[in-house]
């Protein structure tokens, strides 16, 4: 069997046995062709040692993160299993290859007053002289549907894929939660705040139309002779982008960062840890535990900011210190 009869069946595997999403069936693809690619086709998927696999991996460790070498051997080793499971091949080329370690990496979360400035701000300006009418038109349905992605990101917690898939369907105001397929085809409902509802309402309003409930949610203002265009991933990332310069936020800020700190939050207002954990459609708990660790350095650092006797103790920290040194 060659690398791409192996490739193609390998794919179909992961899409109707495995039910990955695309995004992780295109990873893991391009991860398989890297290496095949790395070995110039100039041995099949069964003639594969654990040497060559090392080599490409190790070719790649450089210029890539240890993550990122995490994932890649996880795809291949995937896919050799699977070669394995069918008879394919007799050994796992993958198999004692150590998995790179990664460094721990809290998430960042931003405070209160940047995601409500980010949300809440209105890229709506006095209309210039000139503009046509379809140009405002656009304008105004620009600015509502920005205001209900920043607001469905920071308010629901969604990850930016997640955001992306939904159709107008997904959504029940009147209920006031929102259906999402999240990683592994594992649906989840999550409440929406009050501002939230509000802001989806306004923007679904300037879009009604028949057939509305079928199209997606979050689409392009240009009109497409085939229909309404669904936002990507890429575009839903420029936006928010642009909303938190527009609201004077100087950090860098990209959905997953409104995620963390959507469940930084709630956990800082008292949420139990297994509510955020189902909200934020985390598979394990060690996953969600990680915001923990993010609340207690925020309690730690209010403390040392406003505690009069945390303060003292500082600055008695830093005399002893003077004094040491002058007395040397």
């Amino acid at each position: 069997m060659t690398f791409s009869d192996a490739i193609r069946s390998f794919e179909i595997h992961m899409r109707a046995e495995r039910n990955l999403s695309p995004h992780t069936r295109r990873g893991y693809l391009t991860d398989v062709r890297q290496l095949a690619a790395f070995l110039g086709g100039r041995v099949e998927p069964a003639q594969v040692t654990a040497t060559q696999v090392r080599g490409f991996l190790a070719g790649l460790h450089a210029r890539r993160h240890p993550a990122t070498l995490g994932r890649k051997l996880a795809a291949l080793r995937s896919f050799f299993r699977w070669l394995r499971c069918e008879g394919a091949c007799d050994l796992d080329p993958t198999d004692g290859i150590p998995c790179p370690r990664t460094p721990k990496r809290l998430p960042n979360p931003l405070p209160v007053d940047d995601c409500v400035a980010l949300v809440e701000r209105d890229r709506r300006r006095r209309r210039p002289r000139g503009r046509s009418a379809a140009r405002e038109h656009r304008s105004v349905q620009g600015a509502l549907r920005d205001r209900a992605l920043a607001e469905l990101l920071y308010g629901a917690g969604l990850r930016v894929g997640e955001l992306a898939a939904l159709d107008v369907r997904d959504m029940d105001l009147h209920r006031g939660d929102v259906r999402v397929v999240g990683k592994g085809g594992k649906e989840r409902v999550v409440p929406l705040p009050a501002a939230t509802r509000r802001a989806l309402e306004a923007y679904l309003e300037a879009r009604r139309r028949p057939g509305l409930l079928a199209e997606p949610l979050f689409t392009s203002l240009r009109p497409h002779a085939e229909g309404p265009r669904r936002l990507g991933v890429r575009d839903v990332r420029r936006i928010v982008a642009s909303r938190a310069r527009g609201a004077g936020v100087v950090d860098r800020v990209h959905p997953h960062r409104l995620r963390h700190s959507y469940a930084t939050h709630l956990l800082d207002m008292g949420a139990d840890l297994r509510e955020i954990q189902e909200l934020l459609g985390h598979a394990s708990l060690s996953t969600t535990e990680k915001y923990t660790a993010v609340s207690a350095d925020r309690i730690m650092e209010v403390y040392d900011r406003a505690h009069p006797r945390a303060r003292s103790g500082a600055d008695g920290k830093q005399k002893s210190k003077k004094r040491a040194s002058e007395g040397r």
